[in-house]
């Protein structure tokens, strides 16, 4: 079958050179552009019947982005890719030295379900300005939006170049076991375990997308309105499905209670009473997520929200209180609309026991100290995150996407992507006019002179 032979056929593709020209790629990525346009309607659509996700969401979270990076590419591939000159330590001279990117080969996309349009093509279209050849595994759980993805690309790309494979647990190990040239998974930490493993059985190099409990700081110096609003913008898109979606808030025990109200009225101002039946927020994906949600809301108290509906898969953006990290919501990245909401009186405290927790993908801090801002970004690792806003940092392409520890490993999204599915091959080229003998023997008292004052 094809799907199982695909790598082979990949690689012989590619062995022919044509994805290495330039010219091929933006055109490639040209033509990506033109299917994903064409069938921007369908992509919608389907991600309204997977997820329930608006137009408008759909559109800033899924496509736009694509568009973004897109052009991005084609503006920018030539120069990115430039053979890059370095310097040359005196040791060496006469000589030059420099950098040529060359394409990986082939390259497997495995995608999640959350963000299923964008977190399958976003590391496409690098890949394409890289020059490989790719194999893409959108997720099952999202079936019409890969019916989609799977016109988009089989139609419109040669199946040696780039092909979008489906199918079930068995076949993605199978691949799995494929000597492809780089596996490119966003996903879960458990996964990410079981593909590592897999892909060490042929020394296959990784980028790692996974998650983590990302915290949310709000100190007492904060602009609460502004906290709440961009909180609750943060952990409602797609219904807290998202990666870097504030997991859990610690909130300075002066400002608590404002921030609680803030919140509380901002969600009933651009949701309503009841969240479920409203027509443009996200359901959970499905029954067994759905369910492993409504099980954390018996932790602690609920402060606002707490409302679902079990026939439509919707959960109220809920605030939960009385919570500690002994709590079994707080043992996992919660990936849902629930937040946990801890009260601190010294901000120190806090980034000791954040110290010791995994890094996180992202870290959001409300305040308004240079003092707190400094003293938060030089304590903590984490991925990425914002100073008084959340999740907006992803958006912008100049900025490399990426966690650090158990919450990933590789940074992509602009350049980024580029050189993470290319091989920096360096060159130094020597001249042959001249040729010192100070590395030949013998090695006399008199080269060892000569050396100590060429490098000190």
């Amino acid at each position: 079958m094809l799907k199982e032979r695909i790598v082979e056929i990949q690689k012989e593709y590619f062995y022919k050179d044509v994805t290495k020209d330039i010219n091929f790629r933006i055109e490639q990525l040209s033509n990506l552009k033109n299917a994903i346009k064409k069938h921007e309607d369908e992509l919608i659509k389907a991600l309204f019947i997977d997820l329930n996700k608006s137009e408008f969401e759909s559109y800033a979270t899924e496509i736009g982005l694509l568009y973004e990076e897109i052009e991005y590419f084609i503006k920018n591939i030539r120069k990115i890719s430039k053979v890059k000159k370095v310097k040359t330590s005196k040791v060496h001279y006469p000589s030059d030295s420099y950098i040529m990117y060359e394409p990986k080969g082939v390259v497997y996309i495995i995608s999640p379900w959350n963000y299923p349009v964008q977190l399958l093509l976003m590391p496409l279209i690098g890949s394409i300005a890289a020059g490989n050849c790719n194999v893409l595994k959108p997720s099952e759980k999202t079936p019409h939006v890969a019916d989609v993805l799977e016109k988009i690309i089989n139609n419109y790309f040669k199946n040696e170049y780039i092909y979008l494979v489906r199918g079930d647990r068995e076949l993605s190990n199978t691949l799995l076991r494929k000597s492809f040239d780089h596996i490119f998974f966003t996903g879960s930490q458990s996964v990410g375990k079981h593909v590592m493993k897999l892909a060490s059985e042929n020394l296959v190099p990784l980028t790692l997308e996974l998650g983590g409990k990302s915290p949310c700081i709000v100190d007492e110096t904060a602009n609460i309105q502004i906290a709440a609003k961009r909180i609750v913008w943060g952990k409602t898109l797609n219904a807290g499905q998202t990666c870097v979606a504030p997991d859990y808030v610690y909130v300075h025990k002066s400002v608590k209670s404002k921030l609680i109200e803030e919140i509380s009225n901002f969600t009933l101002k651009i949701f309503g009473n009841d969240m479920t039946q409203n027509s443009e927020y996200p359901k959970i994906v499905n029954d067994s997520h759905f369910d492993r949600l409504i099980n954390l809301l018996e932790e602690g108290r609920i402060l606002f929200g707490g409302n679902y509906n079990k026939d439509n898969l919707k959960i109220g953006f809920t605030l939960i209180d009385k919570v500690d990290w002994n709590s079994s919501i707080m043992d996992s990245e919660v990936f849902g609309p629930l937040l946990p909401i801890i009260e601190y009186e010294d901000i120190n405290k806090i980034i000791e026991n954040l110290k010791r927790k995994d890094s996180p993908l992202a870290l959001y801090l409300f305040t308004n100290s240079k003092l707190h801002e400094d003293f938060v970004l030089d304590s903590l690792s984490f991925g990425g995150g914002c100073i008084n806003d959340t999740v907006s940092h992803v958006s912008n392409n100049n900025l490399p996407f990426g966690g650090v520890g158990k919450s990933g490993m590789g940074k992509y999204h602009g350049q980024s992507t580029f050189y993470a599915l290319s091989n920096e091959k360096i060159i130094m080229k020597k001249s042959t006019k001249i040729d010192p003998s100070l590395k030949y023997h013998p090695y006399t008292n008199n080269k060892i002179k000569i050396l100590r004052k060429l490098i000190k």
